[in-house]
Order: C-alpha cells, then structure tokens, then sequence
C-alpha cells in the first residue's frame, strides 16, 4: 500500500478525478480517498509510486508527500 499526501482536494468530484486517474493506469488499484487528511492510499495494484505521482499531477492536483 502506499499512502501520498495530496493538496487541493476538495469534494467528491476531486475524489473521482483521482480515482480514474490512477485506475487509468492501473484498473486494479484500489484507490481510498480521504478529504480532510489530504491523503491518496492505493492497494492492490502494481503502478509505482513515480507513475501514481504523475498521474494525479496530471489530473490537477498536487503531490505533497509520502504519509506514514
């Protein structure tokens, strides 16, 4: 599992736009959304770390950092 930090998410739509962008690339993720922590957790699949990064930088939102 990985856990990234995400700034300006803000509603269900951000929540969406993230999800396909990352299922874009790897239909097997599953990807877990949380708002008010501003954090991506992504289980299941095999994209990597770099390509889920620049995939939802690709999508209009920015990568802050790793969660632990």
């Amino acid at each position: 599992m990985m856990k990234l930090i995400v700034d300006n998410m803000s509603c269900q739509h951000c929540v969406k736009t993230i999800t396909k962008a990352i299922n874009d690339i790897d239909p097997k993720a599953k990807v877990t959304v949380d708002l008010a922590k501003h954090e991506v957790d992504i289980d299941g699949g095999i994209i990597s770390q770099e390509a889920a990064i620049a995939a939802i930088n690709e999508a209009g939102f920015e990568f802050v950092g790793i969660a632990y």
